[in-house]
């Protein structure tokens, strides 16, 4: 029996996405720049899309646009939002557990001249506010701040930063990376004060190499590539059509039955958690032991460090049983150095690679978690012979 628990990395593309993306490739295949009949129905399906996002965002169509995923939506934001307003300032705020995509984006922009200012999380992973507040300065331009993080599933004040922000300068744009917040959270750009939000289609059932992009009508980001001046010039190059609408088709379906969904991945998260705890040894990251504050966190995310192992020896033991986890984030593996997001919340050395991640998604079941529990208290006796004395 095959346990996928490695969702935060990718999902599975659902059923329904994939027949209707193969409908648009094989049968409505026209380019939505093209004026007859076959581009104007491809363009509908892009029409299709924007109206769907726009719905579950409470935004206007205009607002959205479409990438190739994440990454490059959180490029397009804070290289275009920095380019724009350079003149104005040449400060920039972000925290030390984003995702690669936008900390490395922030480390361009710094050889370019601009000043990034890295902002420290608790032992929960959560930023402070009073923090957010006295890293504005005059010169201050754009602060990214991810809504949950991609390794340990803490969630950060995202509606209360955006009303600081807005408070002590309007003109400030407030980037969120949603990754792994979008389909988990009810998200409202403007009643957040967001300016920028980033979405991913393969964190949510649709297909890899597809983003959303929301653009405040506030906000006039440079482009960063150049081409036919699709999507008003922001983003230029064809639209992906089968990937927009397998995308919007898979973001529709995951907020239909969302209450329902989250309550049921918070009590899969519970179990997980109270399960590997009661082995020993065991600590959870990013939530508090008593779980007092799991509502506070990722409902699909679990963080755990497994002492007197090594994750990696760990991670292929349950691959062997058909269970599939990850290390960290997937996006950050090809790295030696330990995770940023671990030292960040002080996570003791010793645990820093013995850390793995559970990321679970509307498809996991009561018996997988079980079985993954099971598992680990099988592998752990043994892994744990060979390390210790």
């Amino acid at each position: 029996m095959e346990i996928y628990l490695d969702n935060s990395a990718t999902t599975r593309v659902l059923p329904e996405v994939a027949e209707l993306m193969t409908k648009v490739m094989c049968e409505d295949y026209g380019n939505p720049s093209s004026m007859h009949h076959k581009g104007v129905e491809a363009e509908k399906y892009i029409k299709q899309a924007k109206e769907i996002f726009s719905k579950i965002l409470k935004c206007e169509e205009k607002n959205i646009y479409f990438t190739s995923g994440g990454t490059e939506c959180d490029n397009l934001a804070i290289i275009g939002a920095a380019q724009s307003m350079k003149r104005r300032g040449m400060h920039l705020v972000t925290t030390k557990i984003e995702h690669p995509a936008v900390l490395n984006t922030m480390k361009y922009l710094e050889g370019e001249g601009f000043e990034v200012t890295y902002l420290p999380v608790d032992e929960m992973g959560v930023v402070s506010l009073e923090d957010v507040k006295k890293a504005v300065r005059k010169d201050t331009i754009l602060i990214s701040v991810m809504h949950t993080n991609n390794e340990i599933g803490s969630v950060q004040p995202i509606a209360e930063i955006g009303k600081i922000v807005k408070e002590i300068n309007p003109e400030i744009i407030f980037h969120v990376d949603a990754v792994q917040g979008f389909g988990k959270a009810v998200i409202q750009p403007k009643k957040m004060n967001i300016d920028l939000l980033s979405v991913s289609s393969h964190k949510i059932h649709g297909p890899k190499g597809m983003g959303m992009l929301y653009v405040s009508d506030k906000i006039r980001l440079k482009p960063i590539t150049y081409g036919g001046g699709q999507q008003g010039g922001l983003r230029n190059g064809t639209e992906n059509v089968p990937g927009i609408t397998g995308m919007a088709l898979a973001a529709k379906m995951i907020y239909e039955n969302f209450d329902e969904d989250m309550e049921r991945l918070y009590a899969l998260k519970e179990r997980l958690i109270k399960g590997a705890l009661a082995l020993g040894d065991v600590s959870v990251n990013g939530v508090k032991e008593d779980l007092s504050n799991i509502r506070e966190t990722a409902p699909h995310i679990v963080s755990l460090s497994f002492a007197g192992t090594r994750a990696e020896v760990l991670l292929h033991s349950l691959e062997d049983k058909e269970i599939y986890v990850s290390a960290g984030s997937a996006c950050s593996t090809h790295k030696p150095e330990p995770s940023a997001t671990l030292k960040a919340i002080g996570l003791d050395k010793s645990l820093l690679d013995c850390t793995l991640r559970f990321s679970m998604s509307g498809h996991t079941t009561e018996e997988e978690i079980d079985l993954t529990i099971k598992a680990l208290g099988e592998i752990l006796p043994m892994l744990r012979r060979f390390v210790r004395k």
